[in-house]
Parts: structure tokens; C-alpha cells; sequence
């Protein structure tokens, strides 16, 4: 069987995404009696996670999180790939694949036409939703034309959780003036994503112009005394500016992700316990 025909030969009856919406609607339709009981336990004991053997899909993450579970690419074969893919779009109307190859980005279109491989980020996407809203404030900055892949991948991941995201590249800090020059944009961001390699120095100086809090990026780039991004990365903990947090080495997808957590917070405001104050 191929995993294009497995949703056909296993119909599940989550036909759209679980949050909390949905699981709202249910409870309702349970107790106006338009659901059964059977019905209803059979919906849920599917939501906790899928069991693939390979892989167990964690479809309760986007009630918990907010965003569906995220499927690391590297390491995998592109049927895993494939296989993990079609289980969290059973289930959710957003797929996002980080460190993707294009075979696998093939065997993917088997199970989703629809989806989208950007390259340079090695992200495959797949974003069902009509025209969702997105939030201004993500700014995401790197040092040079070799550090955009994991910016792009920053970009990418902003965007799929709500964020409008603006990119600006090459403003290193060996030419200063290239980076004084967005200025009014750096001013106006909420959340800023400064992505470099080399020594790593350009958070340290973004850092000292802007307001917002700062998520820095260490890449691998760089010649050999760089030691694959650790130069960067040290130089990045070490920033004598203030706000400034540092991921792990060319993760683009984790400062994507925290750049659109702070950014959406207002949006969400965090839930008191039953008698709480």
C-alpha cells in the first residue's frame, strides 16, 4: 500500500485540524446528543499520539503548543518522511519539515501535492488554511549571503505560526554600514532573529540598537579556527549586549519558532487554573 492511498484505506475520523476549537465543538455536540458516547471516545483515543512503529506522530501537541508537531527530516528515510507527514496531516492543516532533501520532498507531494519545498532552507511546507492573519513584528537579519539558509529556515518557520516576517541579508558587520542602513526596520521590529557565522559579532550590535528582544543564531560558516559555528556560538553567549538569547548551532527553525512565540503572546494570554486569581 502506498501512503498516498492510506487515508482513503484508513479513514480517521478527525477530518480537520485538533485544537481547541474542535475539541470544543464536540464536547458540545455530546452533550446536545447530536454525538455518541462510542463516537466520542472513539474520536479521542485518537488524539493522543499515532503509533507508526517508527515513529509515534504526537497529534495532542497542537492542543498543548498551539502548532503541530514538526518533523525533523534529517536521519530519515523520505518513506518515514512521507509516512510521518501524512499521519500529522490527517490530523492538522499545517506540515512543516526542517532539514528536508528533495527526495524526500518527492515522496511528500505523493501524500500532499499541495506541499511546498523551499530549498535553500531545506523546509517543506504545507499550510491549508485561507488567508490566515498574520502578526508584524518578526524581523529576521543575517550576517551574510552563506548564512541564509538557516535564516531562511527562521523566516519559514515564523511565518507558518502566524507571523508576518520581514528578511533582511549581507548586513555583516564588516560592512556596518550596510546594517545602519535598515535601521527604521531594526527600531520597529518586536522580536529581531540575528543570524551569523564567522565570529558571530553581529547580534552584539544589533543588540545594542533596538529595543526588542534578540534571538541569536550561530552558523556553521566560517574558516577553520570558527570550529564549525562554536566561535560563534561562544561569542554570541559572551554578547555584552542586553536581551540577547542564543540557540544552538544553525537552528534556524528553533529561533523561528521562539521569535514567533514572543511575537503572538499578547494573542494568547495564558489561561488561570480552575479558582485561580
Amino acid at each position: 500500500m502506498t501512503y498516498s492511498t492510506r487515508a482513503a484505506n484508513n479513514p480517521t475520523p478527525w477530518s480537520s485540524p485538533i485544537d481547541e476549537n474542535l475539541l470544543r465543538a464536540l464536547l458540545s455536540d455530546f452533550k446536545d446528543d447530536r454525538l455518541g458516547i462510542e463516537e466520542l471516545v472513539s474520536r479521542f483515543r485518537q488524539m493522543p499520539y499515532e503509533n507508526l512503529e517508527f515513529a509515534r506522530v504526537d497529534h495532542h501537541r497542537a492542543l498543548r503548543t498551539g502548532f503541530p508537531e514538526v518533523v525533523f527530516g534529517l536521519g530519515k528515510s523520505p518513506d518515514q518522511v512521507a509516512a510521518i507527514a501524512s499521519s500529522v496531516l490527517d490530523k492538522s492543516d499545517r506540515l512543516l519539515v526542517t532539514r528536508a532533501t528533495p527526495e524526500a520532498y518527492e515522496r511528500v507531494r505523493d501524500v500532499a501535492p499541495d506541499a511546498t519545498h523551499h530549498e535553500l532552507a531545506r523546509a517543506i511546507v504545507v499550510d491549508r488554511r485561507s488567508d490566515p492573519e498574520l502578526a508584524p513584528g518578526v524581523l529576521v537579519v543575517c550576517a551574510g549571503t552563506s548564512d541564509l539558509p538557516v535564516a531562511r529556515e527562521a523566516a519559514i518557520t515564523a511565518r507558518l505560526m502566524d507571523c508576518e516576517v520581514e528578511e533582511i541579508s549581507d548586513v555583516g558587520v564588516a560592512g556596518l554600514h550596510r546594517l545602519l542602513e535598515h535601521l527604521p526596520a531594526l527600531q520597529k521590529a518586536r522580536v529581531v532573529v540575528a543570524v551569523a557565522g564567522m565570529e558571530g559579532a553581529l547580534p552584539s550590535v544589533v543588540g545594542g540598537l533596538v529595543r526588542a528582544p534578540l534571538i541569536a543564531v550561530p552558523t556553521s560558516i566560517g574558516y577553520g579556527a570558527s570550529f564549525g559555528g562554536l566561535a560563534a556560538l561562544l561569542a554570541m553567549l559572551n554578547s555584552c549586549a542586553s536581551g540577547v538569547g542564543v540557540v544552538n548551532i544553525d537552528n534556524g527553525f528553533g529561533a523561528g519558532y521562539l521569535a514567533a512565540m514572543i511575537n503572538t503572546l499578547p494573542a494568547y494570554p495564558l489561561q488561570q487554573p480552575e479558582g485561580g486569581q
